[in-house]
């Protein structure tokens, strides 16, 4: 699905989606947009740089955690089940960060990482397309043992991706403190 600027600051119908998948894709698609004007022009050594090599994550490593969280959540909405120990295992250490992530996760372009986006979320825009409106509020356990309904749980999606945008711009700040000052 592309996204149309003319459209991007209206959160409105969308072709192929529902009234209510229509809402919440608008406002993904924004989150989206958002994010990679942050990244687009990152050089590998920006992407990769870490402020604290001990405790920091990096540019890099926030986007493959924002691709492995939707994933996640792919497995978890559409297939209505928690994940695998072998799903985990296939989205770590993007989805957990911490050192294994600072080791695992450095060499790559931008390019490699809006390819896992865009990949990622083409899965979920497809899906989507395919499902109606009420499973939205489709109620599961969830957080602290309380009920949450699919709706909520693509908000997190992108609200987690919005938090981890802020991070990315407090690490280009500090990028250009000391890598271009």
């Amino acid at each position: 699905m592309s996204i149309n600027i003319k459209t991007l600051f209206l959160i409105d119908q969308k072709d192929d989606l529902s009234a209510e998948f229509s809402k919440l894709v608008s406002m993904m698609n924004y989150t989206r947009v958002m994010t990679l004007e942050e990244v687009k022009e990152l050089s590998v050594e920006e992407l990769d740089f870490l402020y604290d090599e001990e405790n920091a994550n990096s540019i890099g490593m926030l986007l493959a955690h924002m691709a492995a969280v939707e994933k996640a959540y792919q497995i978890e909405t559409f297939q209505n089940r928690e994940l695998t120990e072998a799903e985990i295992n296939s989205l770590n250490p993007a989805l957990d960060l911490g050192s294994i992530a600072r080791e695992q996760i450095n060499g790559h372009s931008i390019d490699f990482y809006l390819k896992e986006l865009a990949y990622i979320r083409h899965q979920t825009i497809e899906t989507f397309k395919t499902l109606e409106d009420e499973w939205l509020f489709k109620q599961t356990p969830f957080w602290f043992g309380e009920q949450a309904n699919n709706y909520f749980k693509w908000f997190h999606v992108f609200e987690d991706e919005l938090n981890h945008r802020g991070q990315i711009r407090i690490i280009k700040k500090m990028i250009a403190k000391k890598m271009h000052a």
